[in-house]
């Protein structure tokens, strides 16, 4: 083949690979909009767009820096690449560097080659041994206030970044912008959420003197618990809300049947066994706590399934139901109550193990009794009232 038809070859394969390239980048923006919304932990969101972002664009790596205490210092969120653990111990001030520059500025850059631009600082490459060649940088803007920057990193063949490039990272990080922003205010109204539960937990605490601070140990001893079982991030999560509020249907139940000194009769029995049920139906209307009103409604289960208020058995009971319930037995045996004084540590978790496999799960009750000793030392919460610590 001569020189010029190679070339008139080559020329006409030009057009076919820009489009396939423009055709991932518009593929890159989608998914990255689409992943924002699915994803409700913002530091795993953000690791999926940069690795779409970097494996897109044929990049070596890709970091997001977000500004945390003040506007002075950017912070690597996440990042990928060869030397993304490293990353992130440092941090960047936004005086030096080119995320610096972008950061304070708020304008995009592309730079092909960093050893001829100015702003470049080597300081993170004698750092982390990371060998910074190429490099584009977008702000992450969202109204008017600057979050942090996104970087893209050296081309996996050495080629440049161009301006359709430039454009791609600029639109994942308006978008990863807005995500961030979002995320913050769920996590602003998340807090305020949590704050308003601790409250009404205590309001439901204080109906009984021989209760107060029981809803919080409870918890306390439920995510001990399920620390050791290795449960998901959304699982710990649901079941810090159902312990808390384990007994909100309480509020319904008169405070002189909780209080009462002597033996309920079976007519107050039954009335106190209805508070799972009120309690779910509660808290089951509020979005983020619908999971949570399961685990309220079953608390008081057994794993042999003589129950209530539905008789579940064994591994039908939810395992975070499982675990509420030896939390909340442990704690009903080592405090005073009306009708008795509180039992010994060690005379409750006999009775835990000796009550496995019948009013316990006993994967739940191992999994407390194994972690006790280890956590109670860290517990903001004494261990209810009992003499032997």
């Amino acid at each position: 083949m001569t020189y010029n038809s190679e070339k008139a070859q080559a020329t006409e394969e030009l057009p076919g690979r820009f489009e396939q390239d423009n055709k991932a980048r518009l593929e890159l923006i989608y998914q990255v909009s689409q992943k924002v919304g699915s994803v409700p932990r913002m530091t795993e969101m953000l690791e999926q767009v940069i690795r779409m972002t970097q494996r897109t664009l044929h990049a070596t790596a890709a970091s997001i820096l977000l500004f945390r205490e003040n506007n002075q210092e950017l912070y690597f969120e996440v990042a990928s690449g060869p030397v993304g653990k490293a990353l992130k111990q440092v941090k960047l001030n936004t005086q030096y560097g080119i995320a610096g520059q972008v950061a304070r500025t708020g304008k995009p850059l592309i730079v092909n080659d960093v050893n001829r631009s100015e702003s470049f600082h080597k300081n993170i490459d004698n750092t982390t041994g990371f060998d910074t060649q190429s490099l584009i940088c977008a702000p992450l803007v969202v109204h008017r206030q600057i979050l942090g920057v996104i970087e893209v990193l050296n081309k996996l063949d050495g080629s440049d970044f161009d301006e359709q490039d430039l454009e791609a990272v600029v639109s994942v990080a308006s978008t990863a912008a807005m995500a961030i922003e979002n995320t913050r205010l769920h996590q602003t109204i998340l807090e305020a959420y949590k704050s308003t539960i601790l409250t009404l937990a205590a309001v439901i605490d204080a109906k009984d003197p021989y209760t107060r601070g029981h809803s919080q140990r409870v918890m306390e001893y439920a995510l001990m618990g399920g620390s050791s079982l290795s449960l998901s991030t959304e699982d710990m999560e649901t079941l810090e809300y159902a312990s808390i509020l384990h007994d909100i249907g309480k509020i319904a139940i008169d405070a002189q049947i909780l209080n009462k000194p002597e033996g309920l009769t079976a007519a107050e029995w039954n009335i106190i066994r209805e508070h799972p049920a009120i309690g779910a139906n509660v808290i089951k209307e509020i979005p983020f706590l619908e999971k949570a009103s399961e685990l309220v409604l079953y608390h008081h289960e057994r794993y042999d399934g003589k129950g209530y208020p539905t008789g579940l058995k064994g591994e039908d009971i939810p395992f975070g139901a499982r675990l509420i319930a030896v939390a909340d037995a442990f704690d009903t045996m080592t405090t005073d109550r009306s009708y008795r004084t509180a039992y010994s540590i060690d005379r409750s978790i006999k009775e835990l193990n000796r009550c496995s496999g019948t009013q316990f799960c006993p994967v739940a009750a191992e999994a407390f009794v194994s972690n006790l000793h280890l956590t109670s030392g860290k517990l903001s919460s004494d261990i209810g009232n009992s003499s032997d610590r």
